[in-house]
């Protein structure tokens, strides 16, 4: 069978189906609930032919930590992977059922743990059911056959509230924040308990939303026009948002438009919102 390449940090539902028998390739439904005031939505109880559900909240995050959604340690994500099924030699297309929301933090979490070969599906569930693809029901409980993906941690793709503490006058440095303009200056509340309204010093606000257009990632041209505005050419960009989901989402727009000094604040605010050392403003 012809080799399976992944050119793109994005597929198309109509390339997934063209490889979706590849031996080399595992599916990843890693749909998590939204936390925002628009989260009360039902998501189908479905999933993409042969799709294995990856679990952000309970496997694949360091559930010891009283911030949500925290990096687990490469053993623990090397061994949950391996539990999965995943190998290192495995092409990996990852989707939600909302568009792409969580999907680029599981994107992301691979590529921290030394994998390259993993793509996002553009649009998600709601993309493939448009087009009547194969869907299955979902299974609660599946076994696979143990992998031997083992991860290898690159650490400039990640940073803690104290390296954004020093890069918060870096002229050379530029912070983004995902979250709504709405939470951005405190107008609307967070919606997790316990947390400050208001933003980190110096940091930029662009909402998530702006680089989506119906579940997908608006194209690379409208990313880079976005962008621009920013004045980011050259920079360090770290990006941040409620809990490191959305985040993630526009550090792939980054990636997509070819900026590669990029890292994400894992913490985000659930972290940054409840710290007593650091600065904030509204």
């Amino acid at each position: 069978m012809k080799k399976l390449e992944l050119e793109s940090p994005l597929v198309s539902a109509s390339w997934l189906l063209e490889h979706l028998d590849h031996p080399d390739l595992i599916i990843l439904d890693a749909t998590i609930k939204k936390v925002a005031n628009d989260s009360n939505e039902n998501y189908p109880e479905v999933r993409i032919q042969n799709a294995r559900f990856f679990d952000i909240k309970t496997t694949f995050s360091d559930t010891t930590n009283d911030i949500p959604n925290m990096l687990p340690s490469p053993e623990a994500f090397s061994e949950a992977c391996q539990n999965l099924g995943i190998s290192n030699h495995h092409k990996i297309v990852v989707y939600d059922k909302i568009g792409i929301y969580s999907s680029a933090r599981v994107w992301w979490m691979f590529k921290i743990m030394g994998h390259q070969n993993i793509v996002v599906l553009n649009g998600g569930l709601p993309a493939w059911q448009q087009q009547n693809l194969p869907i299955e029901p979902e299974i609660n409980k599946a076994e696979y056959n143990s992998g031997n993906f083992k991860a290898s941690f690159h650490s400039k793709l990640v940073v803690d509230a104290k390296s954004v503490l020093n890069e918060i006058h870096n002229d050379t440095t530029l912070i983004l924040d995902a979250r709504s303009p709405g939470r951005f200056t405190a107008q609307e509340p967070e919606p997790r308990a316990n947390l400050k309204g208001g933003h980190i010093p110096n940091s930029i606000n662009l909402h998530y939303k702006d680089l989506l257009q119906e579940g997908h990632m608006r194209s690379v041209t409208e990313i880079k026009e976005i962008l621009n505005d920013f004045n980011i050419e050259n920079k360090k960009l770290i990006f941040t948002c409620g809990s490191g989901i959305t985040a993630c989402i526009i550090m792939l727009a980054a990636q997509l438009a070819g900026y590669n000094k990029v890292s994400v604040y894992d913490g985000s605010w659930s972290e940054w919102g409840q710290l007593n050392y650091v600065p904030i403003e509204c």
